[in-house]
């Protein structure tokens, strides 16, 4: 192996486009901003928010960490499969996208027993970071099982062989931002707070 190769193969590059990553920053400062928010204001009323998590569904939560860890999962298999042309491709990303599904109907479950027992965005300080964290992010999941979708028919379709992972690499890392946002999301309102 000459030294040219063997710097070619070192190289590392950004997966996927530029103005993906660009967007994706942008989402982590807005959820960054967010997360401080719900931290002071948690120091400044503690109890409120101690009170808040008890009326929350952990296990609910938990189920949700595993199915987005799930996706993520399977999307990173995806890309491995795409890039040195394996078969299975298509099928682990329609098999992400049902994972997901599992926290959007858990997500849908708890958001409607909440409000059916009367909680919602002006109960409290609490619900109201609830509600506009956990129901951002849930718009968030949703682009991003829209992404999965129109990966898994352009496979299916044949426009992506491996040879340009643009597009591939973008879906996934827009998806792992989402699967990040959880994991910090998750224990800071059902475990912290």
């Amino acid at each position: 192996m000459t030294v040219n190769e063997l710097t070619a193969t070192r190289t590392r590059h950004l997966p996927g486009d530029l103005a993906v990553w660009m967007f994706i920053f942008a989402e982590l400062a807005v959820f960054g901003i967010l997360f401080i928010g719900f931290t002071v204001a948690r120091s400044l009323d503690p109890g409120t928010f101690h009170a808040g998590r008890e009326a929350l569904h952990p296990l609910i939560g938990l189920l949700n960490t595993v199915a987005l860890i799930t996706a993520s999962y399977l999307v990173a298999t995806a890309v491995h499969r795409l890039r040195h042309g394996k078969r299975g491709t298509r099928l682990g990303l329609w098999l992400a996208l049902a994972a997901s599904s599992v926290y959007t109907i858990g997500k849908l479950w708890e958001y409607a027993d909440l409000y059916g027992q009367g909680y919602n965005l002006g109960t409290d300080t609490f619900f109201m970071f609830y509600f506009f964290l956990t129901f951002f992010h849930f718009m968030h999941v949703l682009l991003g099982q829209i992404v999965l979708a129109v990966l898994a028919v352009k496979v299916g379709n044949g426009d992506y062989d491996g040879t340009d992972m643009n597009s591939m690499e973008s879906g996934a890392s827009y998806w792992h931002m989402v699967d990040l946002v959880w994991l910090v999301l998750f224990p800071m309102v059902y475990v912290l707070a």
